[in-house]
Formats: C-alpha cells, structure tokens, sequence
C-alpha cells in the first residue's frame, strides 16, 4: 500500500460511495504503489478536490476542468471527504 494511516474520520469514504454533483477532496490513495502513481499523473492526488459528474457501474469525475471515467473496483481504492460549497462572495 502506498498511503498513510489516516485518523478515524467517518467523513471519509470512497469514491464510489458519492452522490453525483458531490464536491469532494482526496485524502487517501489505497492501491499499489504502481497504481497509486499512475492516478497521481492523472490528477487524483493527495488534497485534490474533485466534482462527481456520473455515478453508476463506473464514476466520472472532473480533475482540473478534465472529465475522468473509473471503474467503480478503482473508485474503492480513492478516499474522499466531503466539502461544503463555497457561500456566494468567499474566496
């Protein structure tokens, strides 16, 4: 594995477990090392935040203004937590 321990936060889930529209950010990657790499050179690292677009047999994402399509098997491996969208006029 190449991830941390992270400290019990219910909050945290995986990927394929969040509702559509959802605005999320990443706080775990538990995959191979091999698998864990070639997410982060797609976008899906540590503190990203990501929007779910589609949830269905597969997740589709947006990354940096980028759709990303994943299996619901590797949405498993992507920890995530919830966001609260930003109020009209914060920065």
């Amino acid at each position: 594995m190449c991830s941390v321990k992270l400290p019990a936060n219910p909050a945290v889930c995986p990927l394929s477990r969040v509702a559509p529209g959802s605005l999320v950010r990443i706080k775990e990657l538990q995959a191979t090392p091999e698998l864990c790499r070639r997410l982060r050179e797609m976008g899906l690292r540590e503190e990203q935040q990501i929007r779910i677009v589609l949830q269905d047999r597969n997740v589709v994402c947006r990354v940096c203004n980028v759709r990303l399509g994943l299996s619901a098997k590797l949405a498993d491996k992507i920890m995530v937590e919830p966001l609260q969208p930003r109020k009209t006029g914060e920065k």
